[in-house]
């Protein structure tokens, strides 16, 4: 063992660190001949271990974003408006068409309607567009060594060694979130190993260059949560004025019947499911935004990804995808949010008042906001760096003014 600590030691003495990041490489190369020992107990071969932490060095970055994810810091406003935009619902009707075949079996294998299916492959991914670009092995093992968490990391990081022993996925091509998920729909390892599937018939469970596998592996991982082919996730709902609402919750779910009786109706004009259907109240921005009546189903989603704001993107995509419109209740702001088209386009308008943001992706970074706050110092607008309608207005106003 002592021999195999030495060769950790060298593979991190190469690097040219500063006095800080010196002591993080130390306790790093410490960790990680930890992770050897741990990892060869629970069935990984020395070779592999020692094959893919050759070259392996700690990515620091990962840990700033573990209290900072998007769907618990973001408006919800602004969360949907860049997840469920027109080019995602064009794209999606699109991916409908392509792998009509495919949806076909998986729906007949699992249950899971084709819109739902492709909804999760759309928010996860774009449709397999982004599946992140930070290698598994150097996140994970960061995040196994510092910050919290560090149990659930351990074990994340010795099943993605354990899916390349298995020969999935080739090592270079599991770079994935800050997390660790991966692939088309960014399955978890543990996922993985729990929950995907071979549909292509190649005898690999691949999420990354199988879509079949990705589709097939997600429909499962609903079935398995508890979907019924029967039910709809929820829909939004009018509430009578003056109801109370203190009993608005994801778990308290009623009968169907309770709620009719005190004057929630349906907006879309659809017949309410079965008098006992159990659903609850949901109310993502507050009495004064939509209201939703939600079913297991929306629970299922929500287990993909423990976020509210995250179920409700993939519902209401998935209901996109099936021909339905946008939510009827506006959202209780006076300055929206954007779609991925007018985030590119306000990025066009910085970039054109001078500010050096990058490339124009509608990924809204740092450079963007603190871009955005200049101009919005210059504009009289409230500092906060936010890409909001107001924002794209007074910048499109000051671009024509310019011309």
């Amino acid at each position: 063992m002592r021999s195999r600590s030495l060769l950790l030691v060298a593979a991190f003495s190469t690097l040219s660190v500063s006095a800080p990041a010196a002591a993080d490489e130390a306790a790093f190369t410490s960790c990680v001949a930890d992770l050897r020992g741990e990892a060869i107990r629970q069935g990984v071969r020395e070779e592999v271990f020692d094959a893919q932490i050759a070259d392996l060095a700690p990515d620091m970055a990962v840990l700033g974003f573990l209290d900072a994810q998007p769907e618990f810091v973001t408006p919800i406003w602004d969360y949907l408006a860049a997840l469920v935009d027109e080019e995602r619902v064009t794209d999606g009707t699109a991916m409908l068409s392509e792998w009509k075949t495919v949806l076909e079996r998986v729906e007949a294998e699992y249950g899971i309607d084709r819109a739902t299916v492709v909804a999760v492959w759309g928010v996860e991914s774009n449709y397999g567009r982004n599946f992140g670009s930070r290698p598994l092995l150097s996140s994970l093992s960061t995040l196994s060594c510092f910050g919290r968490r560090q149990a659930f990391f351990r074990g994340e990081f010795i099943t993605t060694l354990k899916i390349v022993q298995e020969g999935h996925v080739a090592p270079e091509r599991l770079t994935g979130s800050w997390a660790g998920a991966f692939g088309h729909t960014q399955f978890m390892p543990s996922t993985f190993m729990r929950l995907a599937v071979d549909f292509d018939g190649d005898g690999r469970r691949d999420l990354v260059d199988s879509v079949p596998d990705a589709l097939a592996s997600t429909a499962n991982f609903l079935k398995r949560a508890g979907w019924r082919s029967d039910l709809p996730w929820g829909f939004e709902v009018g509430l009578p004025a003056g109801m109370k609402v203190s009993d608005a919750g994801r778990k308290n779910k009623r009968a169907v019947s309770e709620w009719v009786a005190r004057g929630v109706k349906r907006l879309d004009g659809r017949p309410m499911p079965a008098a006992g259907t159990q659903a609850a109240l949901l109310l993502p921005a507050g009495e004064a935004g939509p209201a939703f009546l939600i079913t297991r189903n929306f629970d299922a989603l929500y287990s993909y990804n423990a976020a509210e704001s995250y179920g409700l993107a993939i519902a209401h995509l998935s209901d996109r995808l099936r021909g339905g419109r946008p939510f009827v209740t506006p959202w209780p702001t006076e300055d929206p949010g954007l779609s991925r088209a007018e985030r590119r386009e306000l990025q066009s308008l910085l970039i054109s008042r001078g500010h050096d943001i990058g490339e124009v992706d509608g990924m809204i970074g740092a450079r963007t906001r603190d871009a955005l706050k200049l101009e919005q110092t210059r504009l009289g607008l409230e500092l906060s760096g936010r890409a909001g309608q107001r924002a794209l207005q007074a910048l499109r106003v000051r671009s024509e003014g310019v011309r």
